[in-house]
């Protein structure tokens, strides 16, 4: 099976690859390698001949169609976003550009190609579309959980950027008959993911015995799933998922950010003390809370698991301590970006 994966040197994109080329499947990624690309993040794919990479941007239909007819493509999956909240807040234009015009675009090259395509290659062609359970707003603290049929009410220019994006998906199926599938995942976490994110911007502050921010009172909710997980899944709903159809994938892990910062500190405290004997979370502080922060998020996967027999392999406490482990262990991955971004 041959699939092109665009936005593949991001967080999510780089671990479907490297767990599809791992599978056997024939990969092609597509990435511009904006500032959260990573071509680092694929070493372990260099040289693989089921792995192929080429650096453009979605918004060019006809590059993108041309990599299509030529390779003969099995499966679009589209994970190619601006994913940064604060970053939407601060420059919207960019999330325009790339998640609603770059999905237009891909969705047309992708259209152009399946209309080309014999009867036999129709019937197997799929159009995935990865997107994110911020599209449906969020949610109060003590009550409800997101499902399939939950409205969308999307709250920052990131999360209704990425709404647009999935209605766009769904209109491109019922018009012109273009095999898609979609699915929305809660916060992913795990390795290789971008300094600035919450958990490792966490820990490598942690490490360099710098204030660990929170916002607000550290009360607001996130659902998290191991990247590695949300990798598998992706892999069962391209090959098997129903067309026209929508799944949540969430790992049933839903932790303050509160929480999750004090756990990071206890694993760190196990793993590496600090010189002075005291606890990372004594580095903890409080700032002020960011506009149109959503209170919660929760996803009900029972859909997935229930239709497409997929779960989470990794609780939060296993893969937080995996996580962790890992950026201590990488810091050749992680030290060129945070000097580069001057972050932590």
């Amino acid at each position: 099976m041959k699939i092109l994966v665009t936005g593949g040197a991001g967080f999510i994109g780089s671990a479907l690859c490297r767990h599809l080329v791992n599978k056997g499947y024939d990969v092609f990624n597509v990435d511009k390698l904006t500032y959260a690309g990573n071509l680092q993040s694929l070493k372990t794919l260099a040289g693989k001949q089921n792995y192929h990479f080429y650096q453009l941007d979605i918004c060019d239909s006809d590059a993108v169609f041309e990599i299509l007819e030529n390779e003969q493509i099995d499966a679009v999956m589209h994970l190619a976003a601006e994913s940064h909240v604060d970053r939407s807040i601060l420059g919207p234009s960019a999330f325009i550009e790339t998640n609603i015009v770059g999905t237009f675009r891909l969705l047309e090259a992708a259209r152009r190609y399946f209309e080309k395509l014999d009867h036999s290659k129709q019937k197997t062609f799929r159009f995935h579309h990865i997107s994110t359970d911020e599209v449906f707003g969020d949610l109060p603290f003590d009550s409800g959980i997101f499902t399939e049929q939950t409205p969308y009410n999307p709250s920052s220019p990131y999360s209704a950027s990425k709404a647009s994006s999935d209605h766009l998906v769904r209109a491109w199926h019922h018009t012109y008959g273009l095999p898609t599938v979609i699915s929305n995942c809660s916060n992913n976490y795990g390795p290789y993911h971008f300094p600035e994110k919450l958990i490792p911007l966490v820990i490598l502050s942690a490490l360099d015995e710098k204030p660990l921010p929170i916002y607000g009172e550290g009360k607001n909710i996130r659902d998290w799933l191991y990247v590695e997980d949300h990798a598998r899944a992706l892999e069962t709903i391209v090959c098997h998922g129903k067309i026209g159809e929508s799944y949540n994938v969430g790992g049933h892990n839903e932790r303050t950010n509160l929480q999750v910062v004090e756990s990071i500190c206890d694993i760190l405290d196990g793993l590496k003390p600090r010189t002075n004997g005291k606890s990372y979370r004594e580095l903890i502080t409080f700032v002020k809370d960011r506009a149109g922060h959503d209170r919660r998020y929760a996803i009900d996967p029972t859909k997935i698991m229930t239709e497409l027999h997929w779960k989470p392999q990794e609780t939060f406490d296993t893969g937080l301590k995996k996580t962790v482990q890992w950026y201590l262990d990488n810091k050749w991955w992680w030290q060129p970006l945070k000097e580069r971004a001057k972050i932590a």
